[in-house]
């Protein structure tokens, strides 16, 4: 056998070491941290420019007041007249023909039919906004809150408003979610955990799917990395119990000095000393993941607050407090969704819309507060809304109890705490019957370039080239800072 050929033992090959024995690292930490290699070792080409992706943390042109961010999305549409906008012109008109034009997405079940609301508003805290008696713990947090009454999308469908909000351009797929563009202009906080993480339901993903979280034309390093919404939230997270302990100690031990032995062999592999380091944060990540999402150590108290002691909100507050846990460990961007489109509420809206109210409003109320009460909420911008809200005519399904409401993308609400939102607020309006966004009209553009300034970014200076054109988180489409609802 001549010196230049190398015998390896099929038991001790590093392939098939790394092959058989994943020792528990997980496969949502080995799948980020491949991410990771593959943005590093293959950079994308932009024009003649060559450029190399990475998540290391990075200063922002301006002074930050936001450092992360949990989306509460609210599949759907929410009927902003029945929850956040009271429309007492609407109550008393109930029944009689509405005069203004409609566009309706159902139009064999259409009507002009005016319908009120059948449930209650009052007013809320020292700033006095009223919120329905379905949101009673929203109502409880309303000095806290950036109530925006005037969102606007232009647009009635699900789909084509879910990607306006997430990707910049209506309808369009193919973009990167804002996350993504946080995460390439700032990098992460952390090392030991994914940057941007989505927290799905246990009864599926929502509509539009995975698109829900792409990273679109920038590398997947970028894009949303899922929990499982049941426990395990991570496959594979620990080592089988015969490895466990010093078992699994030596065997990492053992990788570790297969590695090094590898890398005495072939010195002129320059990454091979940054792919060994990626590996050994896996072995930290599943450590991090395992103390972040258990919340079997928080306090009963804590629990109670995001109600995970109850039949109704316990799955929502397990995520919602999971989220806050994620956060205060440096994970820059969460989103929680819902499984389909709970609030499209197209019939039986006065049994359905107390339903999902039920399921979302004491965790989503406790998560501001906890994030408050922990001195968290100053730097964390807590975001809860849908795509879309519900017009203000009947969609009639039948008798009364059947009664529903279509889409409607010209006018409905969303809010915001903390971050450097100004609190106690309602800002803009919709008409009358709450059909049109009337006054400070807000668009998702809007809603991102706003978002972007909280975390210390220009929406007009960060730029992505792809395919030898500058791209921008709004896509190059009107936008402004909403500057009156900043501290």
């Amino acid at each position: 056998m001549s010196e230049q050929t190398h015998v390896y033992d099929d038991q001790h090959n590093r392939r098939a070491f790394l092959r058989r024995g994943s020792l528990g690292i997980g496969s949502l930490a080995t799948a980020w941290l491949l991410n990771q290699d593959a943005a590093k070792a293959k950079p994308p080409m932009v024009g003649v420019e060559q450029h190399n992706f990475d998540l290391l943390p990075k200063q922002p042109p301006l002074e930050p007041t936001a450092k992360a961010m949990i989306s509460l999305f609210q599949h759907g549409g929410p009927s902003h007249m029945d929850l956040t906008d009271p429309k007492p012109e609407l109550t008393k008109y109930d029944g009689t023909e509405y005069k203004g034009d409609i566009v309706y997405s159902f139009v064999n079940a259409a009507s002009k039919k005016l319908l009120g609301t059948r449930w209650k508003f009052r007013p809320h805290g020292d700033c006095g906004t009223e919120f329905s008696e379905l949101l009673p713990h929203t109502g409880s947090i309303a000095d806290d809150l950036c109530l925006i009454r005037s969102m606007h999308t232009g647009a009635n469908g699900h789909e084509v408003s879910i990607r306006y909000f997430h990707g910049g351009i209506p309808a369009v797929l193919g973009r990167p979610h804002y996350a993504s563009w946080l995460l390439y202009g700032l990098g992460s906080e952390t090392q030991n955990l994914p940057s941007y993480m989505v927290l799905t339901d246990p009864g599926g993903h929502p509509v539009d799917g995975v698109n829900n979280w792409s990273s679109g034309f920038m590398p997947q390093l970028f894009q949303g990395t899922v929990l499982r919404p049941k426990e395990p939230r991570i496959l594979n997270l620990e080592a089988p119990p015969y490895l466990q302990g010093t078992p699994q100690r030596q065997n990492l031990d053992l990788l570790q000095t297969l590695n090094r032995k590898h890398a005495e062999r072939f010195p002129t592999e320059a990454d091979l000393e940054a792919r060994i380091a990626s590996y050994e944060l896996a072995a930290r990540m599943q450590t991090a993941a395992q103390e972040a999402l258990d919340i079997s150590k928080e306090t009963q108290a804590t629990q109670e607050l995001y109600g995970i002691n109850e039949d109704a909100t316990r799955e929502y507050g397990t995520r919602c407090l999971i989220a806050r846990r994620l956060v205060e460990r440096g994970v820059r961007f969460v989103q929680l969704f819902l499984a389909g489109q709970p609030w499209d509420n197209h019939s039986n809206l006065v049994s359905a819309l107390p339903s999902i109210c039920h399921k979302t409003d004491k965790p989503a109320a406790g998560l501001v507060k906890d994030l408050k009460q922990r001195g968290m909420l100053d730097e964390t911008i807590v975001h809860w809304g849908g795509e879309i809200g519900r017009l203000p005519v009947t969609q009639d399904q039948g008798g009364a109890a059947k009664h529903g409401r279509d889409h409607n993308g010209q006018g409905f609400s969303i809010w915001f705490a903390g971050g450097g939102f100004k609190p106690g607020m309602a800002y803009g309006a919709t008409d009358e019957f709450g059909h049109k966004a009337v006054e400070n009209t807000v668009t998702p553009n809007d809603y991102q370039a706003t978002l972007f300034r909280l975390f210390g970014l220009d929406y007009n200076e960060l730029v992505y080239h792809h395919n030898g054109q500058k791209q921008l988180v709004t896509a190059g489409r009107s936008a402004k800072v909403v500057d009156a609802i900043l501290r």
